[in-house]
């Protein structure tokens, strides 16, 4: 399997912000949340076992899953998050793989929000932690998804803590700044990054065919 590089960092902390600066530089990005979105497409066994489950208020006019509004429901009742994700961990962690397998690049960013939480980090060759203070997350999340306060407080909560997640890197990018002031450095760090698993991923290459 290919070099792979583990992406984290708590709600609002700008981890795809960072993972669009690679996949400029043309690394293959195998993203959860993305892959939590396929596996419940609209028309998907998945999606249906949770409109039977919540009721079909859950879902759009056009039918696909209201994630702000599950969002909400979870992460007011435990015994509910529990459910769902007993129902859907097994099915993205079985395409994440598939897809972390047939990737041919040198190395591949794979974007985890609850990498640490859910035991995925067996899974990589090095970890990238996106580490910024705890009331910026909370603009920033609440600005972006237009969350209630407390749904936001409640998925924090729910996440390892900062020094948890910390303890777990090997590299750190602060990403504390505004956008608009903090690019250039981040464009910055993200080269140097590149340049970095590049060699540490020939490096793993050369020590399987010796």
């Amino acid at each position: 399997m290919t070099y792979v590089v583990g992406l984290t960092g708590g709600i609002g902390s700008g981890k795809t912000t960072i993972a669009n600066l690679f996949s400029e530089l043309g690394v293959p990005i195998i993203d959860a949340d993305i892959v939590s979105r396929q596996v419940v497409e609209k028309g998907s066994p998945l999606l249906a076992q949770i409109a039977e489950h919540f009721g079909h208020g859950i879902l759009t006019e056009q039918g696909e899953l209201d994630r702000a509004k599950l969002r909400q429901i979870i992460f007011a009742h435990e015994a509910e998050k529990q459910w769902l994700n007993h129902l859907l961990h097994p099915a993205i962690r079985e395409e994440m793989l598939r897809q972390l397998q047939a990737c041919q690049a040198p190395y591949v960013l794979f974007v985890v929000p609850l990498l640490i939480e859910n035991q995925l980090t067996a899974l990589c060759d090095r970890i990238l932690v996106i580490d910024v203070a705890p009331e910026i997350q909370l603009e920033r999340a609440a600005k972006r998804d237009q969350n209630h306060l407390e749904t936001i407080k409640n998925i924090m909560k729910s996440q390892v803590s900062r020094d948890v997640r910390l303890s777990y890197a090997d590299d750190i990018i602060e990403n504390n700044l505004p956008f608009e002031r903090g690019l250039v450095q981040l464009q910055q760090q993200v080269k140097h990054l590149h340049t970095l698993y590049l060699q540490f991923a020939e490096e793993k290459q050369c020590q399987k065919q010796s």
